[in-house]
């Protein structure tokens, strides 16, 4: 199983805010964990606006190397369409990222770790797991 990092888990992670969540990153392998450009834009944004720029986009750099990136390509965006339609029509819409990110998720059969799941869980048929919690 793959898993797609979400923005809050990276920087999370960055941070040293939980260390159960460094745990499951460093344990679950680099080779099973994935990122995508949304999540990067989501972190560069936060760069800019941090109080050191260039050093916090040097060691998100450094981070989001150790991963392969995915993009928002022609396939996420056939899976966006129906599941935006759906949660819009359930009335529980997600933020526009977000949605992305699940796209992009669930066209490639990945489960998404995020801390978010009250958002995330909207999505039909998306797999998301919280690393910040102790597994069953």
């Amino acid at each position: 199983m793959k898993y797609l990092l979400d923005t809050n888990a990276c920087i999370r992670y960055l941070n040293g805010r939980s260390e159960l969540l460094r745990q499951r990153i460093d344990s679950a392998g680099d080779e099973q964990i994935v990122v995508c450009s949304v999540v990067e834009a989501e972190m560069f944004f936060g760069a800019a606006k941090s109080s050191d720029p260039p050093k916090t986009l040097q060691r998100q750099q450094r981070f989001l190397a150790r991963f392969q990136s995915l993009p928002f390509d022609s396939v996420a965006a056939e899976v966006y369409g129906p599941t935006r339609a759906a949660i819009e029509g359930a009335g529980t819409p997600i933020g526009a990222n977000d949605l992305l990110i699940a796209s992009i998720a669930r066209s490639r059969q990945l489960t998404v770790v995020t801390a978010n799941t009250a958002e995330f869980e909207r999505v039909p048929g998306l797999q998301i797991e919280n690393w910040e919690i102790q597994a069953p």
